[in-house]
């Protein structure tokens, strides 16, 4: 690897020690401050401009080179999970709350960019920004970030965003993406199903809703395969299921269910949207029930502008040689927010490999383990992507 890995390099050792300063202190949604005060200690007396949010932790920092140029954005997610570390690290967290999705490489990797390209601020011709994101896993932080501003804050919008993600299930150092649809959509339907209720002993005299939730959750489990496209598809999952009744001698008089909805187009997303609850309401209707549904809209389709992509691409290939660039063949069903950054300013998602030599598991799980030894690819990555991208316009 040329360009920055050198430097990046002779920096692993103080990234890895942030990462896991940063892996212990690890706090979930919008209100980081630990993890703040840590980001804003490490910018500290680098000649950043430095913005902080209202609405939550985040941190902006924008780095005016030496030329004049146009403006390039850098992001990492800041937030953990709501699960308990079952690691054993030594710096494992003992807070009930871990980093299961890397998010504090990519805070370390990010950290590293940053100084790399400070380090050579007189010969970049143009702005970076680094955003650094709370409220990723679930909390839309990025929109947030955006309706306070954020693409403004360099005074002219970035013409491009990259942004890494770190896989603890894909083998160390290999790098990962696609042009197009990269992640599927998330979005959430709640039904609430009433019936009567009753007795449990004369059931002809109510009307239970318990058996047509059933029906109702066989046919969300058909849907996709008869009203959508093979081609196209999504999922659609029953992740909440709950009556009313508190007693085993009553009929519940409501259900409530919540269905999770995963899909790659937006027309995809419109048809299940309109579709599926006209569908679930008349199966109520059909048994004597009625059905209330409530839409809960959250991250759209993340999708790789396919010129940045493969600017990127062609970057990583002549990186670290193409034998470690993957181009993924189809796009996971796992959703990001950097969707909504990517839906204003053309860019890409790359997924970097950070399974340990011993072995991997999924992400979010209470035994995910990332190696830490990818930081400074990470950090050289990034700062060759923002220099690259910047020399071209």
């Amino acid at each position: 690897m040329t360009g920055f890995q050198g430097d990046a390099t002779a920096m692993r050792d103080e990234l890895i020690a942030v990462r896991r300063e940063l892996h212990q202190e690890v706090e979930i949604g919008l209100d980081l401050p630990v993890t703040q005060g840590i980001i804003l200690r490490e910018l500290a007396g680098l000649g950043l401009e430095i913005t902080t949010g209202t609405g939550l932790s985040s941190v902006v920092a924008v780095l005016r080179g030496g030329a004049p140029g146009p403006t390039v954005l850098l992001r990492a997610d800041m937030d953990g999970l709501p699960v308990t570390e079952a690691t054993g690290l030594p710096f494992a967290s003992t807070s009930g709350a871990m980093h299961a999705c890397g998010h504090d490489l990519h805070m370390a990797g990010l950290l590293g960019a940053v100084r790399l390209l400070v380090a050579r601020r007189d010969d970049l011709a143009g702005t970076v920004v680094f955003m650094f994101q709370p409220g990723e896993e679930g909390q839309a932080g990025a929109r947030i970030m955006l309706e306070e501003g954020l693409l403004d804050i360099a005074g002219e919008r970035p013409v491009a965003a990259y942004a890494l993600h770190v896989d603890c299930s894909t083998p160390r150092g290999q790098l990962v993406t696609r042009e197009g649809a990269m992640m599927a959509s998330a979005n959430a339907l709640q039904l609430t199903l009433r019936g009567t209720g009753g007795h449990a002993a004369f059931p002809h005299l109510a009307v239970d809703p318990v058996p047509v939730a059933a029906h109702l959750i066989l046919a969300v489990q058909t849907f996709a395969a008869r009203r959508l496209p093979a081609t196209d598809q999504a999922v659609i999952s029953i992740t909440r299921l709950s009556s009313d009744s508190e007693a085993s001698n009553v009929l519940a008089s409501a259900v409530s269910l919540e269905a999770n909805i995963r899909t790659l187009s937006k027309a995809t997303l419109e048809t299940v949207r309109e579709q599926l609850p006209e569908l679930l309401t008349a199966i109520a209707e059909a048994h004597g029930c009625t059905l209330e549904s409530t839409f809960i809209a959250s991250y759209p389709v993340t999708v790789n502008d396919p010129e940045e992509t493969r600017f990127v691409l062609s970057t990583l290939d002549a990186l670290v040689g193409p034998g470690r660039v993957v181009r993924q063949e189809v796009p996971s069903m796992a959703s990001e927010d950097f969707a909504y950054i990517l839906d204003e300013v053309p860019g890409t998602l790359v997924f970097v490999g950070a399974a340990p030599d011993e072995g991997s598991v999924a992400l979010h799980s209470e035994r995910a383990v990332f190696d830490d030894d990818v930081l400074d690819l990470q950090a050289a990555v990034l700062a060759e992507l923002a220099w690259r991208r910047l020399q071209l316009a």
